[in-house]
């Protein structure tokens, strides 16, 4: 398992849990992927855990705040995106659309970060590397693998995301799903993807979708439900791509599993 050092960016670094309820929340991933933690006391902000996997950090998680829970954050998976300059990227973010939910500001000697929704309402975050790139290892079994933008308007969302990154697109028929775009950027092959939200959930807000890597979806998806997750898309094969299912934890957070059809 190579350990990641550095993240381009334009590509996806690293993912943390809002979580209403942070024991619970703990305890089923922890069991689900075998995470080990370790809680970091931060005062009035209240524990922070951070995950790993082999040792090597994988992702984390808060309490949601009085704010958070004033605004009706949902919990969910956040999910960061690597840049150089992230006042920078922050206000060309802003020219193109976005709302700013947190202006740039430090973590520590950590990175800096901003909190934003793209016009469509997605929310994500930005980060530049202090002492931190991210998340030390992904594209494994228990790391992230891949991001999906589940939109309203597929058009906007590219148009968008492709001028405030390097990124182009690639638009690939899925037949019965619709079409699908990929994100691409020099760096990576593959820096996510996108999805129109169908006809009939057009009524959820628009979002990012976090996958993890995993050995057997079925049997992964069948020991989540044993943990107390619920299915939202039962394991899938999307045909010479692989298998995924998308599941929604104890605490009602939702996200997705998958595997390569390269690693079969």
């Amino acid at each position: 398992m190579p350990e990641v050092k550095f993240y381009a960016p334009g590509t996806f670094c690293y993912a943390e849990l809002i979580s209403t309820e942070a024991e619970v929340s703990s305890k089923f991933y922890r069991e689900f992927f075998g995470w080990g933690h370790h809680d970091i006391d931060m005062g009035d902000n209240g524990i922070y855990t951070q995950f790993h996997l082999n040792g090597a950090l994988v992702s984390a998680q808060y309490q949601r705040n009085a704010e958070q829970t004033a605004a009706g954050v949902p919990p969910h998976w956040g999910l960061y995106i690597a840049v150089a300059d992230v006042d920078a990227t922050t206000t060309r973010a802003k020219e193109l659309g976005a709302t700013v939910v947190k202006e740039p500001f430090n973590v520590f000697d950590i990175g800096r970060m901003s909190v934003l929704l793209d016009p469509q309402g997605a929310a994500f975050n930005l980060w530049e590397e202090g002492t931190s790139c991210g998340a030390g290892v992904r594209d494994e079994p228990g790391a992230m693998c891949w991001h999906e933008l589940m939109t309203s308007d597929t058009k906007a969302g590219g148009d968008f995301y492709t001028r405030l990154f390097e990124w182009q697109t690639e638009t690939m028929n899925m037949g019965e799903m619709g079409d699908y775009t990929l994100f691409t950027c020099a760096e990576e092959r593959h820096a996510g993807g996108m999805l129109q939200l169908p006809a009939d959930k057009e009524s959820l807000p628009a979002h990012w979708l976090l996958y993890f890597e995993v050995s057997d979806v079925d049997v992964s998806h069948e020991s989540a439900l044993q943990l107390g997750a619920k299915t939202i898309v039962p394991p899938t094969d999307i045909p010479t791509a692989g298998r995924f299912s998308v599941i929604q934890d104890p605490i009602g957070a939702v996200f997705g599993i998958y595997k390569s059809a390269e690693k079969n």
